[in-house]
């Protein structure tokens, strides 16, 4: 296939994935790799193109980010995400995965960026998301607005389950927060927030490491697949939010179930 047919399709699977529980990273591998598309190169424009799903978060929620610009009424808001507070429950949710991530970044991507990884945490993260809607189910819970530090770092923990890959970073923080006492909008608009520092950090890691290694051509199919990364991811998280306004979790949770046996089965394949 043409790379610039490779660039629309990964483009097209991150903008659809990244936000919701299901790991777009994930399915990226696992797409990639029906491509015939692999390698160091890959991996890099893999984590490149979640750019533009970054700016779809950072068009929808502009009010949200405008928000946390400290300013002298900044004390006096009702909400914990305004402000300086917002900004230090954002901090406490982001660190542990930059720390893990910084000090894990060359085993992960030597052991787990694999079909066969990737399917195993399918089905862990399918489990996790159902364990968390039966708690959910059983007791109240509370609006973003009233995010404490803790429950921002104890969702900042569960965030660094998804430095494997196939976990999903939505689905870890969205569980986390369900688990620490978040209603689902609120989960939900939490991780797509803290998505921004941390995917930043990831893309800019990534992109340090391989400089000057991509042409032209390359940096053009970069483009092309961040373009549609954005354009898909605006239409997806909206949706996702419809959806969590009427329904649960465990749609998402029982897909992944079910994708992980054919994940490895792929992956078995390919491999023969």
């Amino acid at each position: 296939m043409e790379v610039w047919g490779i660039a629309i399709i990964l483009g097209f699977v991150e903008g659809l994935t990244e936000f919701i529980p299901v790991s777009s990273t994930g399915h990226l591998i696992v797409v990639g790799s029906l491509l015939g598309f692999a390698g160091d190169k890959a991996a890099t424009f893999e984590v490149a193109i979640q750019l533009g799903a970054i700016l779809s978060v950072v068009v929808l929620y502009h009010d949200r980010f405008l928000g946390l610009i400290p300013n002298r009424e900044s004390l006096l808001t009702r909400s914990a995400l305004e402000g300086w507070p917002g900004l230090w429950r954002i901090a406490l949710a982001t660190a542990p995965a930059l720390v893990a991530g910084y000090l894990g970044h060359g085993f992960i991507k030597a052991y787990l960026f694999t079909p066969v990884t990737v399917s195993w945490a399918l089905a862990v993260g399918g489990v996790g998301i159902l364990f968390a809607e039966r708690a959910v189910f059983r007791r109240g819970s509370r609006p973003m607005e009233e995010l404490t530090p803790g429950q921002a770092f104890g969702i900042g923990l569960f965030q660094t389950l998804a430095l494997w890959p196939g976990i999903s970073r939505s689905g870890a923080t969205i569980v986390g927060g369900l688990l620490l006492g978040l209603d689902r909008r609120a989960a939900a608009e939490f991780s797509f927030l803290i998505a921004v520092p941390i995917m930043l950090a990831a893309t800019g890691f990534e992109v340090l490491q391989m400089r000057g290694v991509f042409t032209a051509d390359e940096i053009a199919q970069f483009a092309v697949g961040f373009v549609v990364s954005f354009l898909v991811a605006l239409m997806a998280i909206s949706t996702f939010i419809r959806i969590l306004s009427r329904w649960s979790l465990a749609p998402f949770a029982w897909y992944r179930i079910v994708a992980a046996p054919a994940f490895y089965l792929l992956a078995r394949g390919l491999s023969l």
